[in-house]
C-alpha cells in the first residue's frame, strides 16, 4: 500500500497519496460508511420511495411510482484553497455544481433541483457574494434550480489562508422516467468508449496539483469544471437505449469506468491531456500510471454505446469529443500510450 505521508527528503510530492490523498485508504473508510447505510434501505423498502440500487454508482435512485428520482452530493474539494490563494472566488460555485450534475447524469436523469452547503471560518459579504456569482452561473449552464440552503460560521473547523477559510458542497437531485434509467447492464464486450473532452483539472486531484505547481499556474487549474449536462441530455433524446453507459471522470481517472459494469475497458487512443497535466507529471515526476489514475488527463465524460452509433456521435458538434477505446472481457483498465500499454 502507498505510504500517505509527505517525502522526507524532497519537499515535492511524487503521488497523490504523498500529497495526502490515498485512494485506497479513502475506498477502506468510506466502505466502513457504506456497510451502515445500505442497511438503512430496508427503512424504505414497499413504501413510496424505495432505494433501487445499491450504493457505489455516481447517483443512487428512488422509486417515485412512474418514475425515479435521482440523488447525489459533492463538494468542490480543495480547489477552494485555489480559490484563496488567488483571492478569486466566482467560480468555485460552478465547480461544486458541476460535481453534482454531471454525476446524475450519468444514471440519464434531468438535474433539476440543488440545495448547498457553505461552511466559513468568518463571514464575509464579499467573498459571499462571489461564490454566489459562481453558483448561478454553474445553475444557469445545467438548468437547475438552486432552492435553499445552508450558510455555517465554523471559526473553530474551517481554516483557510488570512481568514478567509471556507469549504462549499451541495447536494442535487434529477429525474429520469424508469425505462430510461441508465444503469450500465447493456454495456458488452465490442462496445465503444467516446470520451468528451475536459476543460482541465476540473475538480480532483488538486491535493496534488497545487503542491507541484508553480503560484503562476494556479489561475489555469482555477478553471472552471465543464458541465455536461445539455450535451449528455440532447444525445440520451437522440439516441436512447443505444447508449449503454455513461461515467464522470473524477478522482481516480480512469478507474471510474470500472464502476459500470464487470467488463474491462482498454483506452487506445486517448484525448490529448491539456498543458497543465504534463506540468504537473514533469514536477511530481509521476509515472503515466500514476497520473491517468488521478487525473481525468483531458477526457471529463465518458459515453460507452453501440458501435453502430458511434462515428455519428463522435460528429456531434456540441462538444469536443472523439473515441477513445473499447469495452473487453478482461476485468480493469488500460491506457495505450506511444504504443506502451498502461494496466490501471
Amino acid at each position: 500500500m502507498e505510504n500517505n505521508k509527505t517525502d522526507t527528503n524532497n519537499k515535492v510530492p511524487t503521488t497523490y497519496a504523498r500529497a495526502g490523498v490515498n485512494i485506497k485508504s479513502e475506498e477502506i473508510a468510506v466502505n466502513s460508511i457504506v456497510s451502515w447505510a445500505k442497511k438503512t434501505f430496508k427503512f424504505r423498502e414497499g413504501k413510496f420511495g424505495e432505494v433501487m440500487r445499491d450504493i457505489g454508482t455516481f447517483a443512487n435512485l428512488i422509486d417515485m411510482g412512474d418514475f425515479a428520482l435521482a440523488m447525489c452530493t459533492d463538494g468542490a474539494g480543495t480547489k477552494v484553497l485555489v480559490a484563496q490563494e488567488l483571492k478569486t472566488y466566482n467560480t468555485i460555485g460552478i465547480d461544486m455544481i458541476a460535481m453534482n450534475v454531471n454525476d446524475l447524469i450519468c444514471v440519464g436523469a434531468e438535474p433539476i433541483a440543488l440545495v448547498d452547503y457553505l461552511a466559513m471560518e468568518a463571514i464575509d459579504a464579499q467573498i459571499v457574494k462571489e461564490i454566489a456569482l459562481g453558483i448561478y452561473e454553474g445553475a444557469k449552464q445545467s438548468g437547475i434550480a438552486v432552492i435553499g440552503g445552508e450558510t455555517a460560521t465554523l471559526g473553530d473547523v474551517i481554516k483557510g489562508i488570512d481568514n478567509r477559510g471556507f469549504d462549499i458542497a451541495g447536494s442535487a437531485i434529477g429525474i429520469v422516467n424508469k425505462d430510461k434509467i441508465i444503469t450500465g447492464d447493456k454495456i458488452l464486450p465490442g462496445d465503444f468508449v467516446i470520451g468528451l473532452k475536459s476543460s482541465g483539472i476540473h475538480s480532483n486531484g488538486l491535493t496534488l496539483a497545487r503542491k507541484v505547481l508553480p503560484k503562476a499556474m494556479y489561475p489555469e487549474i482555477l478553471k472552471p469544471t465543464k458541465i455536461y449536462v445539455n450535451e449528455i441530455l440532447n444525445l440520451l433524446n437522440n439516441y436512447g437505449s443505444k447508449i449503454h453507459g455513461l461515467a464522470h471522470i473524477t478522482g481516480g481517472g480512469f478507474l471510474n469506468l470500472t464502476r459500470l459494469c464487470n467488463y474491462g475497458f482498454i483506452i487506445d487512443n486517448p484525448q490529448k491531456p491539456q498543458m497543465v497535466f504534463n506540468q504537473i507529471q514533469k514536477f511530481s515526476k509521476n509515472s503515466d500510471r500514476e497520473m491517468y489514475r488521478t487525473f481525468n488527463m483531458g477526457t471529463g465524460f465518458c459515453i460507452i454505446c453501440s458501435p453502430e452509433i458511434a462515428g455519428e456521435i463522435e460528429k456531434n458538434e456540441d462538444c469536443e469529443m472523439q473515441i477513445i477505446g473499447r469495452v473487453v472481457e478482461e476485468k480493469g483498465v488500460k491506457i495505450v500510450k506511444d504504443g506502451e500499454e498502461i494496466k490501471l
